[in-house]
């Protein structure tokens, strides 16, 4: 019998794990403005949102955003379905709907089959179907390792645009998606253990959390992905000029997420986001598997919002801007 290809066997880190650090990304940008267009533009590379935004017309929004990344899983539908998932996230987390994607797509077809391919396009086309998002097409490269995302581009309302720059003192933090899946993922890298309800959260589209954030007024926010909670919520924090509190006892994880890091099982990428937002955190009495959570590199995470919606828990609030971007409590 033919042994099962293990997929995560073929990345250097997994899912959003493998981002350039958050220093060294906005090292390698800093100085980078837009290139000038026609288009008013909306939301550009200020602050490091998740998607750029143009305006169409008094009442419309153009929403673009790519997103592509490793194997996270060994199953290449499942990774197909995370992967588009996560590309998205970017639409909804600035409180848009996607209309249309395109597949991005490396492949080493001399070393893996095809057939693996095409589930994972598979994986990316039931997921786009379920969004209600036309997915035509794309571009396709030979390389040494997969990867795969998508291109997408969506609409907005201007007046219901989410950005990181929105927040207000006294807004409680809404978070919609437990964290912990880059710990699991690691694991399951590691040792091929397979955990579903990881699985079940990054194939969740943020569509409806988006939705009822949109409906509640909401206009500041992001997804927690590959920086962690705590990297995002520094963001946040900066471009809103605000400090972030966050209630460490309020704060979700997925099941087995403790014990993984327990069991040292934390990618490079979130002992890097860790260290990144070290100066300016101010981590009270949490110790280092707290910070170690709190930091994980999530793939397809879920919603930071500065507000409250039904069945998110709140997990902290905005304050006036402090000695700190973000303080544990």
């Amino acid at each position: 019998m033919t042994e099962p290809v293990r997929l995560t066997a073929y990345a250097r880190g997994g899912g959003c794990a493998c981002k350039i650090p958050p220093g060294d990304l906005e090292a390698m940008v800093a100085g980078l403005g837009p290139a000038t267009g026609t288009a008013e533009l909306l939301v550009g590379l200020d602050h490091g949102d998740d998607a750029a935004v143009v305006r169409l017309d008094a009442r419309t929004g153009l929403v673009a955003t790519a997103d592509f990344f490793t194997p996270v899983v060994d199953d290449a539908y499942d990774w197909g379905r995370i992967a588009a998932t996560n590309a998205l996230s970017d639409v909804y987390a600035m409180g848009g709907t996607p209309l249309v994607a395109l597949n991005l797509l490396c492949w080493p077809r001399d070393v893996l089959p095809l057939e693996l391919a095409r589930e994972v396009l598979r994986g990316g086309q039931d997921v786009a179907r379920a969004a209600g998002c036309h997915l035509a097409g794309g571009h396709s490269v030979d390389d040494e390792g997969p990867k795969y995302g998508l291109a997408v581009t969506g609409v907005v309302r201007p007046e219901e645009l989410i950005t990181l720059d929105a927040g207000r003192p006294g807004l409680p933090l809404s978070l919609t998606k437990p964290l912990g899946v880059g710990v699991l993922n690691t694991r399951h890298k590691a040792t091929g253990e397979r955990f579903d309800e990881a699985v079940a959260a990054m194939t969740t589209l943020n569509r409806d959390a988006a939705r009822a954030a949109v409906a509640a007024g909401i206009r500041c926010g992001t997804d927690v992905t590959g920086f962690g909670l705590l990297g995002h919520a520094s963001k946040l924090a900066r471009a809103s000029g605000l400090t972030v509190a966050l209630d460490t006892a309020r704060v979700p994880y997925l099941a087995g997420a403790r014990e993984a890091v327990r069991d040292g099982y934390v990618s490079g990428g979130s002992r890097r986001n860790l260290d990144w937002v070290g100066p300016w955190t101010d981590f009270g009495r949490a110790g280092e598997e707290e910070r170690l959570l709190l930091a994980d590199a999530q793939t397809s995470g879920g919603l930071l919002v500065a507000g409250e919606i039904p069945g998110a828990p709140v997990v902290g609030e905005l304050r006036p801007a402090g000695e700190h971007r973000i303080v544990l409590r």
